[in-house]
């Protein structure tokens, strides 16, 4: 295997030598913006076919997204397929399963590429493929194996072979495997386009396994082109929602009306987007102010003691924490220990509405009201 690097910021450029193609394979991958700094973390994959068109499209909307934390830094990698597609993606007219040059991309994919990715790069085990029309079709051949190496597909019109139909159905109706399938046509796709995926949408709609996190879209006066543009952020969006930040909406629809702790409601989403995404993050400081002002709002004061404790072992520099467990000592009639959590919070790093000054306020206010 040969390999040749071009560099450009954060995108390279390589030619990946294929023993299973006997040729080699132009890439285009690019790299989280602070990948260098960041040695310990590791990364979705997001594989893109037709990368000649759809890799600046998909990693222009990764980098977006992530950068605005609505989903994880990803690395971004594209097959470009301008000349070789057809051949790439060929199925033959019995089975309708990958044969010839098809059985070979499929093996390159799954047996070398991802293997190559793995060794290189800082990968996380969540990975995703997307694919176009001819391209779409094909992904969804990885859906079949036993342990797929996909755990998202991204179906952008998809030109879907015979019986490919029955085949998804049957697929995501029995897996036992956390799944996100994204579909998407538009009301001026290409005509057997359109109806074949209107019809594999109404199968998929009925299915009824909590494994599987299915999304279509129809999108109103789009083309078989255009429809990528929308189907794109779209599927990010779909795929990432439970990694999102609490939002507004979320904490007025959903946090305030738990009848369940807000404080539990914020440990298990961390834990269910690492179990989901296999990453492990930092809990966000806007999430914890999010939690903490339902706490407050609901008069939930024994929880604070608990989420202070984790904020200090989430941000130990900042003044959340202690912050937080003033006010439980406060509302438990502890003054003292109040007093030494503001006192401790003041040396701390200011953190959103946090300053030394009100810190200040808070332990004065306590030394006034107890004449101390």
């Amino acid at each position: 295997m040969v390999l040749c690097l071009k560099s450009f910021g954060q995108t390279i450029y390589e030619d990946y030598r294929s023993i299973k193609l006997d040729q080699d394979r132009k890439l285009k991958i690019q790299l989280p913006r602070n990948y260098d700094k960041n040695v310990d973390k590791k990364y979705p994959v997001i594989l893109v076919l037709d990368g000649d068109h759809l890799f600046e499209p998909v990693a222009g909307n990764v980098d977006y997204f992530s950068y605005w934390e609505d989903m994880p830094e990803s690395i971004v990698v594209g097959i470009i397929q301008s000349k070789t597609r057809k051949e790439d993606c060929r199925y033959d007219l019995a089975e309708y399963l990958p044969a010839n040059k098809g059985a070979e991309f499929y093996e390159f994919i799954g047996q070398e590429l991802i293997p190559y990715l793995d060794q290189t790069y800082r990968t996380a085990k969540f990975k995703i493929i997307v694919g176009h029309d001819y391209t779409a079709n094909f992904i969804n051949y990885f859906l079949f194996k036993d342990n797929p190496i996909f755990q998202g597909y991204i179906n952008l019109s998809p030109e879907l072979a015979p019986n490919m139909n029955e085949r998804i159905q049957s697929k995501l109706a029995s897996t036992s495997k956390k799944t996100w399938f994204y579909m998407a046509t538009a009301t001026n796709d290409a005509n057997n386009i359109m109806k074949n995926t209107l019809k594999l949408n109404d199968s998929l709609a009925t299915i009824d396994n909590s494994k599987l996190h299915y999304t279509f879209d129809n999108f109103e006066n789009s083309s078989h082109y255009t429809l990528v543009g929308r189907g794109i952020p779209r599927s990010l969006e779909k795929i990432f929602e439970m990694y999102r930040p609490i939002s507004r909406k979320t904490y007025q629809e959903v946090i305030l009306k738990l009848e369940t702790s807000p404080y539990d409601y914020l440990v298990d989403i961390y834990k269910t987007t690492e179990e989901l995404y296999g990453i492990k993050r930092q809990i966000r400081i806007n999430d914890f102010i999010a939690i903490s002002s339902a706490l407050e709002k609901k008069e939930n004061w024994d929880d604070l003691e608990p989420l202070g404790k984790l904020a200090l072992k989430e941000h130990p520099d900042a003044m959340l924490g202690n912050y937080y467990l003033g006010i439980y000592y406060e509302q438990i009639g502890e003054p003292k220990k109040a007093l030494r959590a503001y006192e401790n919070g003041f040396l701390q790093e200011e953190v959103a509405f946090l300053t030394k000054d009100y810190m200040l306020e808070k332990v004065e206010k306590i030394k006034e009201d107890f004449g101390w």
